[in-house]
């Protein structure tokens, strides 16, 4: 569950906000709660049920884990709820099912047994009218109650969600400072981008070892263009990531971010697919350690692949600064140079095509950009797979693959760009391939007409190429 930072407890002197951290054992018994009925329907699915339970497992060793931000609309006696629906009736329900739990089989600790007792006592059970909150309501009490009822859920995890995961409540005693705080506050959670986020979350992953590169990986990413982290992100990593699996690419969001979240090195378990990962983070930090890189200055690169698993912390800064290099080298023009050196002219196509795609008038309309995105693409994954080998070859096929599009259609929109990856997919054939010969051997058809207009110069280059008949 995604948590933005979160204020410090205060009280202002005229008591008209109040802000406190309490323990969801606390919240929870607090008998003036209620869902007024102006609020919307409870939507969370047991997905939202899942993460909560995931997260309570990964992070239990810690004194303490905040679970978000409750608004409250504090009306005499009662407080209203103006935001936070959805995570205190997630609560409710894990409460309840513990409760139930301890009715079934007795738990063996006094304190938390007399807890539950005190929560049957005093907490709200809340009533819904809307159809689609009564079904998510019974949906996800079948879920949680399957979850408390595992083995694995120990006691010590029922004391970790009771008494040490938290809630800063703010409550405010007029209604409309109440609904200008809950606007403000999701005003500025929609400003922040995606990446943003992945920032903010990989931040606190970073492990006791690492804190040292803390301030430098911080000042490293501010320093970063945030047009230039948006589009690395949405128009590349993403992209890559998504069509190399199949799956579609249009928009990268804030529900997207779990595609860059991977394993805490310090946290995880010892599966064995995590070992080749914890085998290279150490190597790698061994060998840039030794005193003899302070007389080589040969220091050793992370060996980052574009799907592999995220490290989670440091290595995920380093993984971006590494790309935003890589994906320079491709995107702009001024540094392809270092990509066509060592390849003479007369070596197939490559320079031409690259000077082509460059200067073509027609390259700045919208769909024209969607094209160049599916060849930039492609072609950073093959360098990230096979480097600097057979380049020139590879910038043919590429470039005949991907601007065959532009060719056959009139209009290119979004969708047609994606559903034109995912319907001729080089980028798992990529993914799949061990030697630059598997991706080469692919047949691309030849082209007898063309839709499309304002691309004399692309038709040119696929006429010489023995593309267009």
């Amino acid at each position: 569950m995604t948590t933005r930072p979160l204020p410090a407890p205060r009280e202002t002197q005229q008591e008209m906000l109040t802000c406190r951290i309490v323990s969801i054992q606390e919240f929870l018994s607090d008998p003036t709660l209620t869902i007024p009925h102006y609020q919307r329907p409870y939507k969370w699915t047991g997905k939202n049920i899942s993460q909560l339970f995931s997260d309570i497992a990964v992070h239990k060793n810690k004194s303490s884990y905040r679970l978000g931000t409750i608004v409250f609309h504090q009306e005499g006696n009662t407080r209203n709820i103006v935001d936070g629906q959805q995570r205190t009736v997630s609560l409710l329900l894990i409460a309840r099912a513990l409760i139930k739990r301890q009715q079934v089989k007795e738990l063996t600790r006094k304190d938390l047994r007399d807890q539950l007792t005190n929560l049957e006592a005093k907490m709200v059970n809340p009533q819904f009218e809307s159809e689609v909150s009564k079904f998510n309501i019974h949906t996800n009490y079948l879920e949680v109650s399957r979850l408390v009822s595992r083995a694995d859920f120990t006691e010590e995890q029922i004391d970790f969600l009771l008494n040490k995961c938290q809630v800063v409540t703010v409550t405010l005693t007029d209604i409309s400072e109440a609904f200008q705080f809950f606007d403000s506050q999701n005003a500025r959670g929609r400003d922040l981008d995606p990446h943003d986020l992945l920032k903010a979350y990989h931040l606190r992953e970073f492990s006791d070892d690492d804190e040292g590169f803390k301030t430098k990986t911080v000042e490293r990413w501010e320093n970063s263009d945030p047009a230039e982290l948006s589009s690395l992100f949405s128009n590349y990593l993403y992209r890559i990531r998504n069509w190399s699996k199949g799956s579609p690419a249009r928009y990268f969001g804030k529900d997207d971010i779990k595609l860059f979240k991977g394993v805490n090195l310090k946290t995880v378990a010892s599966y064995p697919y995590v070992e080749q990962l914890r085998i290279a983070h150490h190597f790698v930090d061994h060998y840039n350690g030794q005193y003899e890189r302070q007389i080589d200055g040969h220091p050793l690169e992370f060996p980052f692949h574009l799907d592999q698993i995220m490290i989670n912390g440091r290595r995920f800064f380093e993984m971006i600064s590494y790309y935003q290099q890589k994906v320079s080298r491709v995107s702009d023009s001024t540094s392809q140079e270092i990509l066509l050196a060592g390849m003479e002219e007369q070596d197939g196509y490559a320079h031409r095509i690259m000077k082509t795609i460059n200067s073509y008038p027609a390259r700045t309309r919208t769909g024209d950009g969607y094209v160049r995105v599916i060849f930039d693409c492609l072609l950073i994954y093959y360098l990230d797979k096979f480097g600097q080998t057979e380049i020139a070859r590879a910038i043919e096929k590429i470039f005949i693959w991907s601007y065959t599009l532009r060719l056959k259609m009139q209009v290119v929109q979004l969708a047609s760009m994606d559903n034109y990856v995912l319907e001729n997919n080089l980028f798992r054939l990529l993914k799949e391939a061990t030697e630059p010969s598997d991706f080469f051997t692919t047949n691309l058809p030849v082209l007898s007409n063309r839709n499309s207009t304002r691309t004399e110069e692309i038709e040119n280059l696929f006429i010489e190429m023995k593309y267009y008949e």
